[in-house]
């Protein structure tokens, strides 16, 4: 009976070669699969030990067929087939692009992006890092950004176990290698977050480095990108980040963000979703090699003017953190958290949660220091029980997502002209609107309030031109649907 591998899941190639010299370097591996007509051929990579692997994520039910090619004629046409068979039931496959501005798994299931930011969570103890995964579990993020590097800035000063490169600052690094129990680790941390429902927005290259890895040479750096693509690509729950805020690592020009994101398209057989965060200002999100903006802007009513001037998903995956320390860019409120977020959503694109706070406390004495926004631990904040909230209500809208219905810049109204409507008025607080729907079609009102998470349906049903009264206070949103008979 041939191996079984689900759709959408890993087939693992293992084989035994040669250890002597730097196998790193001077051993090519890649494996060609065919399905019928179709064919694949993902690069291997070497683990360390005389071990060499190939791995592949099948997207066709039915028998495949593999060989290998290598410079190394012990690994070089090697043969085999295993059988592809249908996902299991929380498999979706990969997110793509659907619809110009929005995203879905393969299999066609919406992909609403409720993301949050744990920079540096897979460099922190064996204990912190459990204690993440059980906080995400009770989470309503579905994505999460994080960096293969470690990160040296306020509140980041821990020196990790392991590194990308072996070596240490002391001793100096191997750049001409990889240390391949970090990345068992991190794989590990990848699969858990797979059966969460979360991707892994892996974040290439920082700025916030002591140790030299952001001032690496071209040749390491597209080395370093080979192998993560190699290595890490077959794993279904992963986007591409080749950078945050990339105009801060100031030895990077222009042209080695667009030969990263070349080499990463190139080698990348699964096609995963690729951006890059800005600090201030953007990358050309226009590029073709560019499937969606990952923006990082404190003002979300712009967010349906990125869609028009990129005409692509637009991921507002920073616009500040509910939190409390002395960076103004972590020291929102959690209404202002939750406003954002809705601000994003109803003109059209999908926003980023993060939080800073210090001033809780810690399981010794004094201030925790312990951040989610970098570290992970615990969530302190109230900012994502309303974000929640705010999935479920998203996910109760249209199956392709919320666009932007025209009106001024300062109002959000989102839905499906004649059939749904999403409006929200933020840190307005009207006492009455004035409501313009078709007069041809009868429509049911709800009166959402955003902060409280209550959901009022008025009676009656409404069409025309009318005054509808509110409750004259803030983050007040109308869910307007058409009544069918």
């Amino acid at each position: 009976m041939l191996t079984q591998t689900e759709r959408w899941g890993i087939f693992e190639l293992t084989l035994q070669g040669p250890s002597g010299g730097n196998p790193f370097m001077d051993v090519k591996l890649s494996a060609t699969f065919k399905y019928m007509n179709r064919t694949l051929t993902p690069e291997g990579f070497y683990d360390g030990n005389g071990v060499y692997k190939v791995r592949f994520m099948p997207d066709t039910v039915g028998e495949w067929t593999y060989i290998t090619h290598s410079t190394v004629q012990e690994l070089d046409g090697i043969c085999g087939e295993f059988s592809c068979v249908e996902p299991t039931e929380d498999n979706h496959g990969p997110v793509r692009v659907k619809n110009r501005y929005h995203f879905a798994y393969e299999d066609g299931t919406p992909h609403f992006s409720f993301g949050t930011t744990c920079y540096v969570w897979n460099h922190q103890s064996q204990e912190l890092q459990e204690q993440t995964l059980e906080s995400l579990k009770a989470a309503p993020f579905n994505k999460i950004r994080m960096c293969l590097f470690p990160k040296h800035y306020d509140y980041n000063s821990n020196e990790p176990e392991h590194f990308v490169f072996p070596g240490s600052i002391a001793d100096g690094w191997d750049f001409s290698r990889f240390d391949t129990e970090y990345f068992a680790a991190l794989e590990q941390r990848i699969i858990q977050l797979q059966q969460l429902g979360i991707e892994a927005d892996l974040i290439l290259f920082h700025p916030y480095d002591r140790w030299g890895f952001s001032t690496m040479d071209a040749e390491t750096d597209d080395f370093y990108l080979r192998y993560i693509v190699a290595r890490l690509a077959a794993f279904r729950n992963i986007w591409w980040s080749m950078a945050n805020e990339y105009e801060l690592l100031k030895e990077k020009q222009m042209e080695d963000w667009d030969r990263f994101f070349k080499i990463v398209q190139e080698n990348d057989p699964y096609q995963h979703l690729r951006s890059i965060h800005n600090w201030i200002v953007f990358y050309d999100y226009n590029k073709p090699w560019v499937t969606h903006c990952s923006i990082q802007h404190t003002e979300l009513l712009l967010t349906k003017e990125w869609r028009e001037q990129f005409h692509k998903p637009v991921v507002v995956d920073e616009c500040r953190y509910e939190g409390d320390i002395n960076h103004d860019w972590g020291n929102i409120t959690a209404e202002d958290m939750v406003r954002r977020f809705w601000d994003g959503m109803v003109r059209g694109g999908y926003v980023g949660h993060g939080e800073t706070y210090v001033g809780h406390k810690g399981d010794s004495e004094g201030l925790d220091e312990v951040l989610w926004w970098s570290h992970g631990g615990k969530l302190h904040g109230t900012s994502p029980e309303r974000i929640e909230f705010l999935r479920r209500i998203v996910n109760e809208g249209p199956v392709g997502g919320l666009n932007p219905v025209p009106m001024s810049m300062l109002d959000g109204r989102a839905g499906e002209p004649g059939e749904y409507y999403l409006y929200y008025y933020g840190s307005q607080r009207p006492a009455f609107k004035i409501l313009d729907l078709p007069e041809d079609r009868e429509f049911s009102i709800e009166v959402i309030d955003s902060w409280n998470m209550t959901i009022t349906p008025l009676e009656g049903t409404y069409n025309g031109k009318f005054r509808l009264e509110l409750p004259g206070k803030q983050y007040i949103a109308l869910r307007i649907q058409r009544k069918y008979a």
